[in-house]
C-alpha cells in the first residue's frame, strides 16, 4: 500500500473489446484499472482522478472500464464529481457504478446515469477499498464523467475543474487530488504575479510548483485585484497562456524556499561549475569560441552557453554549491542565440553529497528516474520543481534529448535548509531522492512567507544587524535635534525676557557719542544727560513721587532726553508711545512750528508766552524745586532711587540762551534755538 499507480489510456476502436490491464501489486493490496473505456487516470495512494475515455468529448459506444482503488487499512475513501453526463434514462446500458470493496465480495454504493447531472455531495465508502465501473452502450450524446477521490481526512477535497471564481473568499485552503494534468482546462498567468481567476486552481497549483501531479496536496490560495496582463510560461509540464485584464487573480502561499541559488548573480563562482566535456568551436577564418560550463548562467546573454563536445546521453553539467542546500526547482533555457538554435528538450537530475556517489531524482512513490520536460525552443525559460525537494551539495543535469545539439543555461531554486545533516546512503540500498523515505524530506522550512522572490544567501546576520542599528541611529539623531531646538528656544526666550526699556549696547556707547556733537556745548561739557532704565522708571512710578514738569509758554519742541514716562499737563513733548508706521523723527533743530498750526500731539501755547521753551533741569540730589542748599547739582551725583526733576522759576533777568549767528557774524533774530541751561547756573531768584 502507499505506492504509485500508473496512468492508463484504453483503445479507441468502437465495438472492439480490447483488454488493457495494468496492475501494480504491493504487500498489502492492489490498485488497477482495466478495460477499453478507461480515460486518463491517476490512482495515487491517498488521492487520484478518474475519467471516461475521450472526456470532455463524447465517449465511445460499447466500452467498459473498471478501476480498483485501495488506501491504507485505517482509511476510507470519498469521491467528488466534477462532471457527470451519461446518456440513459434507466441506467441499464450506460451507467457509472461505485462499489464497496473489490472482487466478488463487493457491494454497490450508488449507480448514476443521465445527462448533465449535478452531484454536489461527497460519496463515501465504508472501507479502504472501492471499485468504480463505467459501461457504455449505443448512444448519441454524452461526455462521460470526470471525478476525483481522496481519503476522508481531506474533507475540503475539490476537483481538477474547480476555478478561482468558484470561491469568493479572499483567502482559503483546499485539497487538490493527484492527476489534475488529465484536465484539458487552460490556465493563464504564472508565479509570482498570479493567475487569472478563471484558471482551474489545482492545475495552476501544479504549474506553480505548489503540489505535484503525482501526489496532489493542500493549497493555500490568496485572491486579489487583477492585473492588466498575464504572462504565459511552461512549467512542470503545464503550459499557461497569456491573458489580458481581469477583475481578480489568485496566487498561492508558499514556504518561501524559491530563491535563486547564485548562478545568475555570480555567487556561484566559475570554479564551482564543471562539465563532462566542452565544445571548442573554430572555423577556417580563425574565429574561435568555447562553449564552457562557466557560461551556463541564466539571463547572461553575453555568455555562450554550455555545450559538450559530443552529443550523447552521457554528458552532464555539474554545480557545486559548496554546502548542502535545499533545492526546490530548476529553470533552464537553450542557447538564447538565433544563429545557434540549440536546446535540451528533456533531462534527468542527479544529486550527491560528496561529488562521488550520485543518485537520480525520483518522484514520491516511484521506482523510476524522473525525466523532466526541457525547453521547446532556444530562447524561452522552462521551470521544473522538485516535490519533494532535494537536499544536497552537488547537482548534475544529464540531457536525454535535444534539438540539433546540446546547449544549456540554468538557475537552481531553493534556500538554506534549517538543519543540515549529511546522511550518506548505504552502498546496498541507496535511497533515491523522491522515494518514500528520502533523507530529510519530511522537514519543512520556516523561512518567511514570501512569493518566489530571490533570496541571496548568507544575509540573515546582516539584516538582523541593520534591524538593530537603524532604529538606534534614528533615536539618537532625534534626541540631538530636540536638544538643539530646546536650547535655541530657551536662549530666545531669555533674550525676550530682558527689560523693554533697557538700551542696547550700541545705544550706550557710539550712538550717544555721536549725539553729543549735535547738542550745545554747555550741555556737552556738563554731561548732565541721564538715561532711564525700565527698573528706574518702575520705581519712580511705584513711589508716586515723580514731580510734574513746569514750563513757561513756548513754541513746540522735541524732547532732548528720552525715557521720561510722566509729563506735565502743559508739556510740549510727545508722549513715548512708539513710532507710528511711516513716522520718522523730525530734525531736532528744525524751524519752530507756526503758532496757528495745531500739532497732532500738543496743544498750542499762548502767543504772549516766551519765545523759547523752558529747559528741563534734573535735580540729582532729590531736592524739591525752590529749595536751597546746593545750587548747581551735577547730573553725575544722583542715584537711581532719588531721581527728581525741577524747572526754573521762569525769571529771565539774565538771558542764558545763545542766539545763533548768521554768516556775517550778526545775530539772527528770526531764528530761535532752544539751549539748555547749565546745571551750574543758579536760577533767578534763588540765593
Amino acid at each position: 500500500m502507499g505506492r504509485a499507480v500508473m496512468v492508463g489510456r484504453g483503445p479507441t476502436g468502437a465495438g472492439v473489446l480490447v483488454l488493457s490491464i495494468l496492475i501494480i501489486l504491493t504487500t498489502e493490496g492492489c490498485r488497477a484499472q482495466k478495460g477499453d473505456g478507461c480515460g486518463p487516470s491517476v490512482l495515487g495512494p491517498s488521492s487520484g482522478t478518474l475519467s471516461s475515455l475521450g472526456y470532455p468529448r463524447t465517449y465511445p459506444n460499447d466500452t467498459v472500464c473498471v478501476w480498483e482503488i485501495s488506501v491504507p487499512r485505517d482509511k476510507r475513501i470519498h469521491f467528488r464529481f466534477a462532471s457527470l453526463d451519461i446518456e440513459d434514462s434507466d441506467c441499464q446500458v450506460n451507467y457509472l457504478r461505485l462499489y464497496n470493496g473489490v472482487g466478488q465480495e463487493r457491494s454497490e454504493i450508488v449507480k448514476y446515469c443521465g445527462l448533465d447531472l449535478k452531484v454536489k455531495e461527497l460519496i463515501e465508502s465504508t472501507g479502504n477499498q472501492v471499485t468504480v465501473q463505467f459501461r457504455s452502450g449505443t448512444h448519441r450524446i454524452g461526455r462521460g464523467f470526470y471525478l476525483s477521490y481522496s481519503t476522508t481526512e481531506h474533507t475540503d477535497l475539490i476537483t481538477c475543474l474547480d476555478k478561482g471564481t468558484d470561491f469568493p473568499e479572499a483567502e482559503f485552503s483546499k485539497y487538490c487530488p493527484a492527476g489534475c494534468l488529465t484536465s484539458t482546462e487552460e490556465i493563464s498567468g504564472t508565479i509570482p504575479n498570479g493567475y487569472r481567476e478563471s484558471s482551474p486552481l489545482c492545475v495552476a497549483a501544479v504549474h506553480a510548483g505548489v503540489v505535484s501531479n503525482a501526489a496532489g496536496g493542500r493549497i493555500s490560495v490568496v485572491s486579489s485585484k487583477g492585473i492588466p496582463h498575464y504572462e504565459g510560461t511552461l512549467a512542470n509540464n503545464v503550459t499557461s497562456t497569456g491573458g489580458t485584464l481581469s477583475n481578480s487573480l489568485f496566487t498561492f502561499k508558499t514556504n518561501g524556499c524559491y530563491g535563486t541559488l547564485g548562478l545568475e548573480s555570480g555567487v556561484v563562482a566559475d570554479t564551482q561549475l564543471n562539465a563532462s566535456s566542452v565544445w571548442d568551436w573554430s572555423v577556417n577564418s580563425g574565429q574561435h569560441s568555447t562553449w564552457a560550463a562557466t557560461g551556463a548562467r541564466l539571463k547572461k546573454a553575453e555568455l555562450l552557453p554550455w555545450a559538450p563536445s559530443q552529443n550523447d546521453q552521457h554528458q552532464w553539467l555539474q554545480v557545486d554549491l559548496k554546502r548542502v542546500k535545499r533545492i526546490t526547482g530548476i529553470t533552464t533555457t537553450g542557447s538564447t542565440r538565433r544563429d545557434y538554435p540549440y536546446y535540451v528538450s528533456a533531462y534527468r537530475v542527479l544529486w550527491s553529497h560528496d561529488g562521488k556517489r550520485w543518485f537520480s531524482y525520483r518522484e514520491a512513490n516511484s521506482t523510476q528516474d524522473k525525466i523532466f520536460q526541457g525547453n521547446i525552443n532556444y530562447l524561452h525559460e522552462v521551470r521544473n520543481n522538485f516535490i519533494p525537494p532535494i537536499e544536497a551539495r552537488f547537482v548534475r543535469i544529464n540531457p536525454t534529448s535535444w534539438h540539433q545539439r546540446i546547449a544549456l543555461k540554468l538557475e537552481l531554486l531553493g534556500c538554506q535548509p534549517p538543519q543540515v545533516r549529511l546522511a550518506t546512503p548505504s552502498r546496498h540500498s541507496p535511497p533515491p531522492a523522491g522515494t518514500k523515505h528520502p533523507p530529510h524530506f519530511g522537514q519543512t522550512t520556516h523561512t518567511p512567507d514570501i512569493r518566489n522572490t530571490t533570496m541571496p544567501p548568507h544575509t540573515s546576520k546582516d539584516v538582523a544587524l541593520a534591524a538593530v542599528l537603524v532604529p538606534v541611529l534614528v533615536m539618537v539623531l532625534t534626541a540631538f535635534i530636540l536638544t538643539v531646538v530646546c536650547a535655541w528656544h530657551w536662549r530666545n526666550r531669555k533674550k525676550s525676557s530682558e527689560g523693554t526699556y533697557d538700551l542696547p549696547h550700541w545705544d550706550r556707547t557710539d550712538w550717544w557719542k555721536s549725539m553729543k556733537q549735535l547738542l550745545p556745548s554747555k550741555m556737552v561739557d556738563s554731561e548732565e544727560s541721564v538715561r532711564y532704565s525700565s527698573s528706574e522708571v518702575g520705581r519712580l512710578t511705584g513711589r508716586g513721587a515723580v514731580p510734574r514738569l513746569h514750563a513757561e509758554p513756548a513754541e513746540y519742541a522735541q524732547p532732548l532726553v528720552s525715557g521720561v514716562t510722566t509729563l506735565g499737563a502743559r508739556s510740549t513733548f510727545k508722549p513715548d508711545e512708539g513710532p507710528d508706521p511711516g513716522y520718522s523723527d523730525p530734525d531736532l533743530y528744525d524751524a519752530p512750528i507756526s503758532p496757528d498750526v495745531y500739532h497732532a500731539y500738543a496743544e498750542p501755547l499762548p502767543a504772549s508766552g516766551s519765545e523759547y521753551a523752558t529747559p528741563i533741569v534734573v535735580d540729582m540730589g532729590c531736592h524739591l524745586s525752590g529749595g536751597g542748599g546746593g545750587g548747581g547739582s551735577s547730573f553725575m551725583g544722583a542715584g537711581p532711587n532719588s531721581l527728581l526733576t525741577r524747572t526754573d522759576s521762569g525769571q529771565s533777568g539774565r538771558s542764558a540762551y545763545d542766539t545763533p549767528k548768521n554768516a556775517t557774524g550778526q545775530a539772527a533774530e528770526d531764528l530761535t534755538y532752544q539751549v539748555p541751561q547749565s546745571s551750574t547756573q543758579k536760577p533767578t531768584g534763588q540765593s
